[in-house]
């Protein structure tokens, strides 16, 4: 499925009965797993009673620290020999969370995945390169997938081995890159260390940025640097990985795939709706998922339903940028701050290089945070005079926007660590 225009401009009284419709099969489908049968039953909810979208929040929400507890199979809704594919976290700040996929799941996902290409401009005769890890991790077989789907040559480069990378776009002439915003600050050091030049020396014209949250600021960069449409991507494992909503030409928001998902923007405190325009947790539930539905899933994502119509003339919902996890949030002298919040302020800087820690210390009891930040390489051919400005200048930027005074500490281009997944934007030494 590429471009489905009854599907993505129907009516919004039409969408809101398909996804009643689904809804309803959705419950029933999930009633069949372990978890939602005993948590339906001790919440007296019962599927046939669903009479409209709205009665969603009289049902119960599901955590990540439900998918532990019920790890491996408690959501499980279809026989084991049904399914054909499972999907895993990396499990550092707990027990891994998995989710089963069938056939159908797999050939849905990419329909999605490949409707999301095709809205950027993606078609048959791009070549489409895929810098991201497989596996377990989704990021790298979603796309693939939909790659596949939408009948682009595609190539399943993984991570690393950037001047591989580099290698292959030039020899096959790739148009089209998927990679997270991190990996795409090093391919830019590589190529200007190489003296490769991608509008001259490359054919890129479409990138594709997720898997991190990231500032516009980030896009930007990529932009100008490649010559390219940089649309940022959103998905996540327990709802299927990319493809969840994506950004249009008009890149004014994500639209959410309505159809295969319903969307909710509550309170993280209250766990109160809150109406478009306010910003809040998102809150997923899964409408054509077979092997492992998931209702009211809490994120811990934070954004916001942005209000009106597209100009593209699609109806689905659009989602803001994501601005962190409400697991993210740092609190330091008692002012809440998201790493993003840091990159956005450091990426309006010309001086600043492509990386960056946030360090977070305790110092005589008190929570204080430390920002390493590499610079460009030929700033360190100036005198300590105008390094002291300029770090002066860093740390004055910063504390516009964070209203706290961070500790900056200027260092050269390629110091800081480097993962080959996502970056690890902050080191937390206070325990």
């Amino acid at each position: 499925m590429y471009w489905n225009q009854d599907l993505e401009t129907m009516s919004p009284e039409a969408l809101s009965a398909l996804q009643l419709g689904r809804l309803r099969r959705t419950l029933f489908q999930a009633v069949e797993s372990p978890h939602y049968s005993k948590v339906f039953a001790e919440n007296g909810v019962k599927p046939d009673r669903i009479e409209t979208i709205a009665d969603v929040h009289r049902l119960p929400y599901t955590t990540k620290e439900d998918l532990r507890d019920q790890f491996p199979y408690g959501l499980l809704c279809v026989d084991q020999k049904e399914i054909i594919r499972l999907h895993s976290s990396s499990g550092t700040s707990g027990q891994a969370t998995v989710v089963f996929h069938s056939r159908s799941d797999i050939e849905n996902w990419a329909d999605l995945v490949s409707r999301c290409m095709y809205m950027t401009g993606v078609r048959q005769d791009d070549v489409f390169q895929n810098l991201t890890g497989y596996g377990l991790f989704t990021g790298g077989l979603g796309f693939h997938y939909g790659g596949e789907r939408l009948g682009t040559l595609t190539i399943p480069s993984g991570t690393g081995n950037t001047k591989r990378q580099i290698l292959l776009m030039q020899q096959f002439g790739t148009t089209v890159i998927h990679l997270i915003p991190s990996y795409a600050m090093r391919l830019m050091q590589v190529m200007e260390d190489m003296g490769v030049n991608p509008r001259r020396d490359l054919k890129l014209r479409i990138a594709f940025l997720g898997a991190e949250p990231h500032s516009e600021e980030i896009r930007q960069r990529v932009e100008r640097y490649f010559g390219v449409e940089a649309f940022n991507s959103y998905g996540l494992s327990e709802m299927n990985g990319p493809g969840v909503a994506f950004e249009c030409p008009e890149k004014e928001g994500m639209h959410i795939w309505e159809d295969a998902f319903l969307v909710e923007i509550i309170d993280p405190d209250t766990l109160e709706p809150l109406p478009p325009g306010e910003e809040g947790e998102l809150v997923l539930t899964t409408l054509s998922r077979e092997a492992m539905p998931i209702i009211r899933y809490r994120t811990n994502d934070l954004t916001r339903i942005l209000p009106g119509k597209c100009r593209c003339g699609r109806v689905h919902s659009r989602l803001d940028r994501i601005i962190g996890r409400t697991d993210d949030m740092l609190i330091i002298k008692g002012v809440n701050i998201f790493p993003v919040q840091v990159e956005q302020a450091l990426m309006e800087i010309p001086e600043v290089g492509q990386n960056y820690l946030i360090i977070l210390e305790r110092v005589d009891e008190m929570d204080t945070m430390r920002l390493q930040v590499e610079m460009r390489a030929d700033i360190f051919q100036e005198d300590m005079r105008h390094l002291k400005k300029l770090q002066n200048k860093i740390t004055r930027e910063l504390r516009n926007e964070l209203l706290v005074t961070p500790k900056v500490e200027l260092v050269q281009p390629n110091t800081l660590p480097r993962s080959q997944g996502k970056a690890v934007r902050v080191e937390d030494r206070r325990k």
